[in-house]
C-alpha cells in the first residue's frame, strides 16, 4: 500500500517562504506522531511522500480539518505563537496523515499545489 501526507497552508496570511517551511515542518511532525505506528514505518520505508496545497483562508481549513476528522484521519493543525513574524496566535496550516494516498487524494483533490 502507499502512504502519503498532505499539510495544508493558508495563502491569506501571506508569510514569508522560511515561515512557510517552519509550518509545514511543525505540521508534518506532529501529524506524523498522531498516526499508527505502523502506517507511519511504512510510509517512511516508501520514502515519506508528502504534497503541500493551498486553500485560501482559515474557513477553507477548518473545512478540511472537520472532512479528516470524519474520516478520523490523523491531523494537525498548526497555531504559530506569534513569536517572529504574526503579532498573534495564528493558525497556519493543517496536516494530514500519513494515510492511504487514495484516501487523502479523494479528501485533497480539489486544492493546488503551494
Amino acid at each position: 500500500m502507499r502512504y502519503k501526507q498532505a499539510i495544508l497552508v493558508r495563502r491569506d496570511l501571506g508569510m514569508p517562504k522560511g515561515k512557510t517551511a517552519a509550518q509545514v515542518a511543525h505540521a508534518s511532525l506532529e501529524a506524523a506522531l498522531k498516526a499508527e505506528q505502523w502506517i507511519v514505518d511504512e510510509w517512511r520505508l516508501e520514502g515519506a511522500k508528502k504534497v503541500v496545497l493551498k486553500v485560501e483562508n482559515l474557513a477553507e481549513l477548518k473545512r478540511y480539518l472537520r472532512m479528516a476528522k470524519a474520516k478520523q484521519l490523523p491531523t494537525a493543525l498548526i497555531t504559530d505563537q506569534a513569536k517572529t513574524f504574526f503579532k498573534r496566535p495564528t493558525v497556519t496550516c493543517l496536516a494530514i496523515g500519513p494515510v492511504e494516498e487514495e484516501v487523502l487524494d479523494e479528501l485533497t483533490k480539489e486544492l493546488p499545489l503551494l
